[in-house]
């Protein structure tokens, strides 16, 4: 993302580089390019063994590949869909697209969160003195930390205001992702039901619910408002590489007491820099209260069960209960426990200058439960620029061998060009790389009332520049890395 100020001296303005759609070999993506190089393969066998003949026997087979090579869905050409139709087809096949929560029939690992899919060897621990808590991954070889965050209303900051809060979140990302031992910054954003806990405990505090006419009133006001809210609720979750780090790791003591002296640090610089960017940590996570953000995600009305009136506020959960009870995957769409779900994912930012508050729409749908996922995954400088290099390279060629062919310019090309510059210059000028990628989960009761919020979530997506497409196939896995704070891949 590109942020600039006006020249005029007017609001500051967004803009996103355009998404390549080049392949790796002459415009072809690593699916297509195995499909071709087995047909060649399979075409000079034929011609050895029954010459022309044998071949043009085989002109259907031959239609199909193409077909499959260069016909496009959704965006995708068939070859590009071939594994996820497949690993969807396997999974049906061998009963995986229900998933339910079984007791255990022998001892389990303290703290495993009991996830559906690939998310189950997931497990929450705590830190040495249980100052706060950690989703430890050991496929990825991570170690996650969760920050619940607030700040004030954006839309209502004065624009210099809102060019500050934008230029200082990109001064923490580059602060993080230079440290070298980030794997991935997300910023998860989400509506929740309302149980009216909060509300309740306020007037318990302050009120006084003996008032004559204030006081049933208020009470009556409590009990229908309360519950028909949707409070926003933010968290950052930051994922230690143990590999990268693992110096440091060493040097502090080893294993998960060493990772955890790295990670507090890392924490620490993350809680001075976000407040120059308008946000307000409130405290990192402890293990019960990740669990409990898991098992709301799953099950949106255990909200008022799992409030507790504490000094935090914040709703807890033992991480054995965290997991869905049931979960039931579908071609476009998940059911959990007390809800059903769909996941897009924003496969285009705007390509025009905008503002920096260009989603508000978008979150603030009315009447939508929604999650928007953000994960910035940073890059190490050289391999930026090698990629940068790569690119740019790429175009070049591109452009000249079309000028060989005597065919015409290509505006795609031009644009991409000067995106990829200026990434370039931001490289030079010390500017911190990163590969952004967005995910937005749809919530809702029922499944009409998912298919109006999904369309409701799609017209303010329009208006809000992006392009979104529905995850097909990939939906339960999708869910796992949008809607929960877990920092994934």
């Amino acid at each position: 993302m590109y942020s600039d100020a006006s020249p005029t001296g007017g609001p500051a303005t967004v803009k996103f580089p355009h998404r390549s759609r080049r392949g790796i070999l002459l415009g072809l993506t690593l699916a297509q390019l195995v499909v071709a190089t087995v047909t060649g393969l399979l075409l000079f066998a034929v011609l050895v063994t029954s010459g022309v003949t044998g071949a043009l026997k085989l002109l259907p087979v031959w239609a199909a590949v193409l077909a499959v090579v260069f016909v496009r869905r959704h965006g995708r050409s068939l070859a590009d869909w071939a594994p996820i139709t497949l690993r969807y087809a396997l999974r049906r096949l061998r009963g995986q697209l229900l998933w339910l929560a079984r007791p255990a029939r022998r001892p389990r690992r303290e703290g495993l969160l009991h996830l559906p899919g690939t998310a189950a060897s997931l497990r929450v621990v705590s830190a040495p003195g249980g100052g706060f808590g950690a989703v430890h991954d050991p496929h990825h070889g991570t170690l996650t930390a969760v920050v619940k965050v607030s700040s004030r209303a954006f839309a209502l900051l004065d624009p210099a205001a809102q060019s500050d809060n934008v230029a200082g979140w990109g001064r923490t990302l580059a602060a993080l992702s230079r440290t070298g031992h980030i794997a991935r910054v997300q910023v998860l954003e989400r509506t929740v039901p309302d149980s009216g806990d909060a509300l309740n405990r306020y007037w318990t505090e302050h009120g006084d619910a003996g008032t004559p006419l204030a006081g049933p009133l208020y009470g009556e006001l409590l009990a229908a408002a309360g519950p028909a809210a949707a409070p926003h609720e933010a968290y950052v979750a930051l994922a230690l590489d143990l590999k990268a780090a693992r110096r440091l790791i060493n040097q502090a003591g080893g294993g998960l007491t060493g990772a955890f002296a790295v990670l507090s640090q890392l924490t620490s610089t993350f809680d001075l820099s976000a407040r120059n960017s308008g946000l307000t940590p409130g405290g990192w996570l402890a293990a019960a209260e990740i669990a409990a953000v898991v098992r709301t995600a799953y099950d949106p009305k255990a909200s008022a069960a799992l409030d507790q009136w504490s000094d935090s506020g914040r709703p807890q959960a033992a991480p054995e209960a965290a997991g869905p009870v049931v979960l039931v995957e579908k071609a476009d769409r998940i059911e959990t426990d007390s809800a059903h779900h769909a996941t897009f994912w924003i496969e285009n930012w705007p390509r025009i200058e905008t503002s920096p508050g260009f989603l508000h729409q978008l979150l603030f749908t009315s009447g939508v439960r929604r999650t928007l996922s953000l994960t910035y995954a940073p890059k190490g400088l050289d391999a930026a620029l090698k990629d940068v290099q790569r690119k740019k390279a790429t175009v070049i060629a591109d452009a000249a061998e079309r000028q060989r062919k005597g065919q015409v310019d290509s505006e795609e090309d031009s644009v991409e060009y000067a995106d990829i510059k200026e990434r370039e210059r931001q490289l030079i000028a010390g500017h911190a790389d990163v590969a952004l990628t967005g995910l937005l989960t749809v919530s809702a009761d029922t499944d009409d009332q998912l298919n109006a919020a999904c369309a409701a979530i799609e017209t303010a997506a329009v208006s809000a520049l992006l392009d979104l497409r529905p995850l097909t196939w990939q939906q339960a896995e999708a869910f796992t890395n949008a809607a929960l704070p877990l920092a994934r891949p």
